[in-house]
């Protein structure tokens, strides 16, 4: 299995753990486009971070995980469903990218943005800015001021594997006293800091496990699959097209020479839409196929 997140739990403590393994996915990630190392190392670290996250909610729908900012890599997104169904896309300035180049240099002025949105109830959405050296350290300062569950995140990509590892500390059930509770999230959160990023990326989970806390009565849970999937299709294209509304639809046409072509940006795919196509999505008939009038 390639691609798979599993919990651990400590019996002794109110602290839980993640850790999340992207190989095919994060391929197929980076082969939609040419990514300079630097930036398909950020995209891979925020795509196991996603997953990560997805893994602490219990909830059906999409989390979304998007750092803007006004330097050489404007924009990174990626996606998480409850599905564990993962897709991302970075926006980047080539001639601005140095080799080894830093979040810093690279997201000047960041800002993290994570979105919770379920197919049923309230969507919920948090910001805070990127004041941390890695992204793991922006994601630690999240929670710290959004008031949730304290939860700390490593993460690492090199390319070829992108990695995460996330503990979080839960509601007091076990241990009721708070000095006590802090003795023991810092004692996890230290040895966690050891790890280095040749462990992340190579270890398996039972290993790297034991060799944080062997000494820790640790429970490790069932793996779970994770996947690269794109939610595009013809129908969402045809969608996006008739919220335009038939004139300004038939106006695209025109300006695009009798065909309307809508790329996907995560995947690549692209969808066409002829005039007879664009006819029948306004008299009713919806997307259905392409038709069979071009040549």
């Amino acid at each position: 299995m390639s691609d798979f997140i599993r919990r651990f739990i400590f019996d002794d403590t109110d602290v839980r753990g993640e850790c999340v393994s992207l190989g095919a996915s994060y391929g197929h990630v980076l082969a939609k486009h040419p990514y300079p190392e630097p930036v398909g190392q950020l995209l891979g670290e925020l795509l196991a971070a996603a997953a990560l996250l997805a893994g602490t909610l219990k909830f059906d729908g999409l989390l979304v995980l998007q750092v803007r900012s006004v330097g050489a890599v404007p924009l990174l997104m990626v996606e998480c469903s409850s599905k564990r169904e993962v897709r991302g896309i970075a926006r980047y300035d080539a001639n601005q990218i140095a080799a080894g180049a830093s979040l810093r240099e690279l997201m000047p002025e960041g800002v993290l943005t994570v979105t919770v949105d379920p197919h049923e109830g309230q969507r919920y959405q948090g910001i805070v800015a990127l004041n941390g050296t890695t992204l793991a350290e922006c994601l630690t300062d999240y929670f710290a001021t959004s008031e949730q569950l304290p939860t700390r995140f490593w993460l690492n990509a090199d390319g070829r594997r992108a990695c995460g590892f996330l503990l979080q500390q839960l509601p007091a059930q076990l241990i009721k006293d708070p000095d006590a509770r802090e003795i023991d999230w810092q004692h996890l959160t230290t040895l966690a800091d050891t790890l280095t990023a040749e462990e992340l990326l190579g270890l398996d989970t039972q290993t790297l496990l034991h060799r944080l806390y062997h000494e820790e009565q640790v429970r490790l849970l069932e793996p779970r699959t994770l996947r690269f999937d794109c939610s595009c299709s013809r129908e969402r294209s045809a969608n996006a097209l008739s919220s335009l509304g038939r004139d300004d639809a038939e106006a695209l046409l025109e300006e695009q020479d009798g065909q309307v072509v809508i790329d996907c940006q995560f995947c690549n795919q692209r969808y066409e839409f002829d005039a007879a196509d664009i006819a029948q999505l306004f008299a009713g008939g919806g997307s259905g196929a392409p038709s069979q009038t071009r040549h």
